[in-house]
């Protein structure tokens, strides 16, 4: 059997596939199905610094090859999710965790990520810069390279471990975001997150969703995940995680061509709770198919 051995960041994974946060919780959830150990690691629910109820319901729709969800970072605050969700996480899961984290101000970012960085669980920070800027205007951090560089800045200040920057694919030159946060000192770039979408009910004739848009996500995105990820890894000298669509091996595959190192599985999570331990099961068979011996050489081989 070929190697799925990947390293992210200077860490090793047994393999490239990872749960993507807000779709695995925070791992023990799933760990009551099966051995989540057999995943590469997983990206937990988006933390913030304080506990947020989220935003109200109807909070999801449904729509062709996709979903629409508008959650709003529903999460129980850092000081209980390394008080109460980490020693939980810790009997079911050996392997270092990526935290996510999210935040409305510069100051929120730091906090939150010097604290979870003092964990000895958490491998990587993954910080999703999609959040709105509630010092300007309400403009999401990742839409601007300045603001994204600042973010990734004050982090790296507080941290020691690998910071990972989650970019948002609602804007026009994602290529120059991921630059500047390489140049502030990113160890890493994923993306992408989910693009921005919209039902209507047509009896109603009003938004499905209370918070009128919503994040997309599913295999629709997958092609826009794949061009970005492509164009990203071309531009920047750190590791790529790929996501967006991602529900198979053979998607696993592509992503690592298009530059991911290792590839994050969203919406599919909600469809089948198994599918990333299939996707992990599955990948020999792929790679003996394709004949690639070696996960790793395959990154970025799509020229």
């Amino acid at each position: 059997m070929g190697s799925l051995k990947v390293n992210l960041c200077g860490i090793e994974l047994d393999n490239p596939v990872i749960p993507a946060s807000g779709t695995f919780g925070y791992g023990y959830e799933f760990a009551e199905l099966y051995d989540i150990n057999e995943l590469g690691t997983f990206s937990f629910k988006g933390t913030t610094k304080d506990p947020r109820f989220g935003n109200p319901t109807p909070r999801i729709a449904e729509c062709t090859s996709g979903m629409i969800n508008a959650v709003g970072l529903q999460n129980p605050g850092v000081e209980k999710v390394i008080s109460e969700e980490l020693p939980k996480l810790k009997q079911c899961f050996r392997k270092p965790v990526m935290a996510n984290v999210s935040g409305f101000s510069v100051e929120d970012y730091a906090y939150t990520c010097e604290k979870l960085d003092k964990e000895e669980q958490v491998g990587w920070l993954e910080v999703n810069v999609s959040c709105p800027n509630v010092h300007g205007g309400g403009m999401s951090f990742g839409t601007q390279p300045e603001a994204a560089a600042e973010v990734t800045r004050a982090v790296k200040d507080v941290t020691t471990k690998p910071v990972i920057i989650k970019l948002s694919p609602n804007v026009t030159d994602i290529v120059s975001i991921a630059k500047a946060c390489e140049d502030a000192g990113a160890d890493g770039i994923s993306l992408i997150n989910t693009m921005l979408g919209m039902r209507i009910n047509l009896r109603t004739r009003k938004p499905i969703i209370a918070n009128k848009m919503g994040g997309f996500s599913g295999p629709a995105i997958f092609p826009v995940a794949v061009r970005m990820v492509y164009q990203v890894a071309n531009a920047v000298s750190i590791p790529v995680v790929g996501m967006g669509g991602v529900s198979s091996a053979e998607d696993v595959i592509e992503m690592m061509l298009a530059g991911a190192t290792a590839v994050e599985v969203g919406a599919a999570n909600l469809v089948n709770p198994y599918i990333c331990r299939d996707i992990v099961r599955d990948l020999p068979e792929v790679m003996a198919k394709y004949r690639i011996n070696n996960l790793s050489e395959i990154i970025g081989g799509a020229k």
